[in-house]
């Protein structure tokens, strides 16, 4: 399935994707219009840079002060005046992405008729660059026939259909309709831009989470993580233009939007996820916590407590993904970089340096969990990655997203190796390479 966007923070730092990219934000006059001064706010506060376009009847729900006031750019009602020449040509013509929001009926009606009689739907008209489309209208006005045409002749141009949401309208009417939030649309425009990135047309597989293995109906045996590191990676992905399937053990946490999210309970189900992802699979991040024990049995009804002092339980090991992953790779040669974990309380480097030879791994991040602003629970971590070549190099503390952006500039440098031809050698022909 493809997961909600994931939201932005209420404070929001410069993200990379997004940092001065220029957006234009087409506002219409629908109530929600006050929504979109809180978006053009968040995307200006990430780095971009914010040029807004209203209709006249959005002037009549927000003024063009307002926008002024967020974004520090100038904001353009009129197409009659000029002041540079031909404005609509050069906004869409500078232009990274197109959002519309909110988009009611009647822009949308202009825009699959290719109609041009103000400055945003001729500005559309002469964009190239992406068109997002936020619609926001009453429940009977969006379900009409005539609309959703519209917004399907759009869809099969290529513009990006955000939503609309379920709930409560102005009106008093409950349904369909409603502009997504704020936070909700970034996640589609941070999506959208990121297209054509360096890892456009990779494939990346990312686990996440703590594994629970069932004792009875009601208990489990778990861990602390909280799967932040893990989702942190896939966004820093996706940022990147990759195609992102998210594994994940039970969190709570949202969904990067444009991640195929898949969720398991179990380590035997994250390894049958895992191995079926990586079939197709460039690159594997395997940032789970994975539990190395289940019970032997377990329990049909709930375990109750009796009259005896302690309870002993049976444990087995559970599924070795890595090594499983290992096996396979060695026989198809995918994914072509695999990327593993090591937490650990003590000894650190020494048990990170014998997993990642045992696993075969390209990189390992290992990290220190018994330090109390590192690993589980928190967001920041501490990281040493150590890879193939004896290469050592430590992270000081820093956020779990400036962790996950490391990462992935050294998984980028590890395709860019995988994709290079073998070097010749006294035995090795310059015509043979890896069988796989």
């Amino acid at each position: 399935m493809i997961g909600p966007p994931s939201s932005l923070r209420a404070t929001m730092e410069v993200i990379g994707v997004f940092k001065d990219r220029p957006i234009l934000l087409g506002v219409t006059g629908s109530i929600a219009a006050y929504k979109a001064a809180d978006l053009a706010s968040k995307l200006t506060q990430a780095g971009a840079r914010v040029t807004v376009v209203m209709t006249e009847a959005a002037t009549r729900f927000v003024t063009p002060l307002t926008f002024q006031a967020v974004t520090g750019q100038p904001v353009y009602t009129d197409l009659w005046t000029l002041e540079h020449h031909i404005p609509h040509v050069g906004l869409a013509q500078n232009a990274a992405l197109l959002a519309i929001a909110p988009a009611t009926a009647n822009m949308i009606a202009k825009l699959a008729h290719g109609l041009a009689d103000d400055l945003l739907s001729v500005t559309a008209l002469a964009a190239r660059c992406p068109i997002l489309v936020a619609p926001a209208m009453d429940a009977g006005m969006y379900e009409h026939p005539a609309t959703t045409a519209n917004l399907r002749a759009l869809a099969e141009r290529g513009v990006h259909i955000a939503g609309p949401a379920c709930g409560r309208m102005a009106s008093g009417l409950v349904g369909p309709g409603r502009m997504l939030e704020p936070t909700e649309l970034a996640g589609h425009i941070r999506y959208l831009l990121s297209r054509g990135g360096p890892l456009s047309g990779r494939r990346v597989v990312v686990t996440a989470g703590g594994t629970r293995e069932p004792l009875d109906p009601v208990r489990f045996l778990t861990n602390r993580s909280s799967g932040r590191q893990g989702f942190a990676l896939a966004q820093a992905a996706l940022d990147r233009g990759a195609d992102v399937t998210l594994i994940t053990a039970p969190v709570a946490l949202e969904t990067p939007w444009g991640a195929e999210r898949i969720e398991v309970q179990t380590a035997e189900e994250m390894c049958q996820a895992v191995l079926a992802a990586a079939e197709t699979a460039d690159v594997l991040l395997m940032a789970a916590a994975v539990a190395d024990y289940r019970p032997a049995e377990t329990a049909a009804h709930k375990i109750k407590k009796d009259a005896s002092a302690s309870l002993t339980l049976t444990l087995t090991r559970t599924p070795d993904i890595l090594a499983a992953v290992a096996e396979r790779r060695d026989r198809t040669g995918l994914p072509a970089v695999v990327v593993g974990f090591a937490a650990e309380t003590d000894d650190l480097l020494r048990y990170a340096h014998e997993k990642l030879l045992t696993k075969h791994l390209d990189l390992i991040a290992a990290n220190d969990v018994s330090i109390p602003d590192s690993g589980f629970e928190v967001t920041t971590n501490r990281v040493t990655l150590l890879d193939t070549q004896g290469g050592v190099e430590r992270l000081d503390l820093l956020s779990k997203t400036e962790v996950a952006e490391r990462i992935l500039e050294r998984v980028r440098g590890l395709l860019a190796e995988a994709a290079q031809p073998p070097v010749a050698t006294a035995n090795t022909r310059p015509d043979q390479g890896k069988q796989t």
